[in-house]
């Protein structure tokens, strides 16, 4: 990989691979001066930064995609081929990946929507599948990346804040919609009003109170999931960087541990978000 230095190697191996609009007269890393704005892949992580709030990480997107996709396919393969008599392994594993979910749901949502079971599974085995990407050496997606052309490519999407922030949001309009839905636009605001002082003088404070606190609840589940996997993968880099027996010697157990953080981590992020949604669905 391109790096001198471990502090380039280090930056190097935390930017993505991002496409986006320079503007015209730009003037780029390898001296070229754009003569119209131009759609284009960043050169550099400044060339990124520059490209603004519209550009995408291709890499996140890519890779999301791609684990969303082996989700689908896997479960609707076992699906498919399920039988009674004798399960594969892999018909086993994705039972126990249902029942477990299930048990979060019982346990959590108070409410009665047929979409939330199915809603968790899918954020559950999702976010696990995106976060087990981190187990593969941090060299060898990339390496081959460059070879073919590209400049960056990061493969762990939760290690992005867009990435995490983009299933964060989409959670944040759900407990918006059965929020108005369950409780209507009366009973929403009501409740934002008169929570936790049920007081029409202290409405003002109430509705700051309460607005503060709905609009953490994306922010926490992104910065919370997007916080223990980056941090991760930073020391995963860090070991990279030793000799090649320090490296083999850390890489395993610290590989080993973060099968569970890659467990838990999914667990988190779908037991919070259930536990949002039920609360959107409570009716006082």
């Amino acid at each position: 990989m391109a790096a001198d230095t471990p502090v380039e190697y280090i930056k190097h191996h935390l930017t993505n691979l991002t496409y986006g609009k320079l503007p015209e007269g730009y003037e780029r890393a390898d001296g070229t001066v754009l003569e119209q704005a131009t759609w284009t892949m960043a050169h550099t992580g400044q060339e990124a930064m520059d490209m603004g709030f519209m550009a995408i990480h291709v890499d996140t997107m890519g890779w999301s995609l791609a684990m969303g996709i082996l989700f689908l396919g896997l479960f609707r393969s076992v699906a498919k081929k399920a039988t009674t008599d004798t399960p594969s392994g892999l018909q086993n594993l994705v039972e126990m990946s249902v029942e477990f979910v299930q048990g979060i749901v019982r346990d959590v949502f108070h409410g009665r929507n047929p979409i939330i079971a199915p809603l968790a599974l899918t954020m559950f085995v999702w976010i696990f599948l995106m976060n087990s990407l981190k187990l593969i050496p941090v060299d060898y997606i990339p390496s081959l990346a460059h070879a073919m052309g590209l400049e960056y490519f990061k493969i762990v999407p939760t290690t992005d804040p867009n990435g995490t922030f983009g299933i964060s949001l989409g959670v944040f309009l759900l407990i918006l919609f059965y929020s108005f839905k369950v409780k209507g636009v009366g009973g929403f605001t009501k409740e934002l009003s008169f929570t936790p002082f049920n007081h029409w003088s202290l409405v003002p404070f109430n509705l700051v109170l309460e607005l503060l606190a709905l609009i953490i609840k994306p922010v926490s589940l992104a910065l919370r999931l997007f916080g223990n996997m980056y941090a991760g993968e930073v020391v995963f880099i860090l070991i990279a960087l030793l000799p090649l027996w320090v490296m083999w010697t850390l890489h395993v157990p610290w590989a080993i541990f973060h099968i569970l953080v890659v467990t838990l981590q999914a667990f988190i992020f779908t037991t919070l978000a259930v536990v949002y949604l039920s609360a959107a669905h409570e009716d006082h």
